[in-house]
């Protein structure tokens, strides 16, 4: 299929683009911007005046829920969800239900998605098998069924020898390791940062240290094993410190951080609300401003929704025993577009952190809009204002500490593969 977009304003920092410009998509990829092609006859053409086309965003860390706990969402729920926010391709962690350790496992989520045809979902093979932070997994036949990466989840490897021998067999085939660094120890069965608000309301705390000894092991082995790394979920000034440090020093190591801990910080948490319980948990207020300005320097390169759809009744349990994580696919672009109108990073920086650095991380030749890429796009309105509600939200889960926010910035078309699988204009989302 043949694709015009018209009088669009485009923005692609990776290829120094912000200016009005037409689109041209031919099978599947972007063919031509500003001319056509000789000879080309558009089978389709969209007015984009007014809207501004970036890359697809490309989200490192949502879970979908299948296989396993299709009761909460699924993942043809969840990638339409996904295709809404403009999100054209997602990181799937292994901690599923069988445990993403097998080939087999790794192929049926992307045969599911790939059947769905919205969002592209790249999964992630387990470090060990069953998570259980013992043995090994086949790496390299995880690697073949198509997995981007390796990752143990949010489920910390105890045994440091495990974890060194761990890095060493993924450095042996190129795969990045994602780390959520944490201490299993000192995290405990803690449920918030330890500090005003664990001790205002007198529940179990993780200290800031959890995450900075995780942090300090992972880079040692890091140095002494040679994989390369993406820390996916900072949390902690001092972590970015430690990171940066370590990549002035020449370690292949990128970071990342969620939207909502750029927005939120440990003071948000009133009256036992369970929807601020992440992990991470929320840090101080410092600690946020020192994310924002990670973001802002180039310090932290992506930011990630860490999409946790829960039911009702799971956040409805006292805090410390209520369900961990924030649904965030439909606002993700919106709260990150927040960050770009209060002045605190530039429009470029917030794009290339949801689009072209994380397909770095991953290795893809996609996150940006040069002459031959994927033709995956997001067009969004930047003035349009919208109310984030059960009405709006399009993801299954509504565990949202943002919900009936008023939101400036609306996808209206999201396009993957030179398809259009969104648009909210007509309200058709694909399938």
């Amino acid at each position: 299929m043949k694709l015009a977009l018209q009088n669009g304003w485009v923005v692609d920092p990776a290829n120094d683009i912000d200016g009005r410009h037409d689109i041209f998509i031919d099978n599947g990829r972007i063919t031509a911007m500003g001319t056509p092609p000789k000879d080309f006859v558009a089978d389709r053409e969209i007015d984009v005046n007014g809207l501004h086309v970036m890359p697809g965003i490309i989200d490192l860390s949502a879970r979908l829920r299948e296989p396993g706990e299709e009761y909460i969402a699924t993942i043809a729920s969840e990638t339409v969800a996904a295709a809404s926010g403009g999100i054209t391709r997602m990181v799937y962690p292994p901690d599923t239900y069988p445990v993403i350790d097998t080939p087999a496992m790794a192929r049926m989520i992307q045969d599911r998605a790939d059947s769905i045809g919205s969002t592209k979902v790249h999964p992630l093979g387990a470090l060990t098998v069953g998570l259980d932070g013992d043995k090994l997994t086949d790496m390299a036949m995880l690697m073949d069924a198509g997995c981007i990466g390796v990752s143990n989840a949010s489920r910390p490897i105890q045994n440091t020898l495990v974890m060194r021998r761990a890095m060493q067999y993924a450095s042996t085939y190129d795969l990045t390791v994602f780390l959520t660094p944490k201490d299993f120890w000192l995290a405990g069965n803690g449920c918030v940062h330890e500090g005003e608000t664990s001790t205002r309301l007198g529940l179990p705390a993780i200290p800031e240290a959890a995450e900075t000894v995780g942090v300090a092991r992972d880079l040692a082995l890091i140095e002494t094993s040679g994989a390369r790394a993406h820390f996916d979920l900072i949390s902690c000034r001092r972590s970015l410190e430690m990171i940066d440090e370590a990549q002035q020093r020449g370690l292949p190591v990128t970071v990342g951080t969620s939207i909502h801990q750029l927005h939120l910080c440990e003071q948000d948490i009133k009256a036992f609300d369970t929807r601020y319980k992440v992990m991470p948990p929320l840090r101080t207020e410092h600690d946020r401003e020192a994310l924002v300005q990670g973001v802002a320097q180039g310090k932290i390169t992506v930011i990630c929704s860490d999409h946790q759809p829960h039911s009702v009744d799971a956040k409805l349990a006292p805090f410390s025993e209520a369900a961990t994580g924030i649904a965030g696919l439909d606002s993700l672009l919106a709260l990150t577009l927040r960050l770009v109108k209060s002045g605190k990073i530039t429009l470029g920086c917030a794009i290339s952190a949801l689009t072209t650095n994380p397909a770095k991380v991953i290795g893809l030749d996609a996150g940006h809009l040069g002459i031959g890429a994927p033709a995956d796009l997001c067009i969004y309105d930047p003035s349009h204002e919208w109310v984030l509600d059960e009405q709006s939200m399009v993801s299954r889960g509504r565990n949202s500490p943002f919900m009936n926010s008023t939101l400036t910035g609306k996808v209206l078309y999201t396009i993957n593969g030179g398809k259009v699988v969104y648009n909210s204009l007509t309200n058709q989302t694909k399938p």
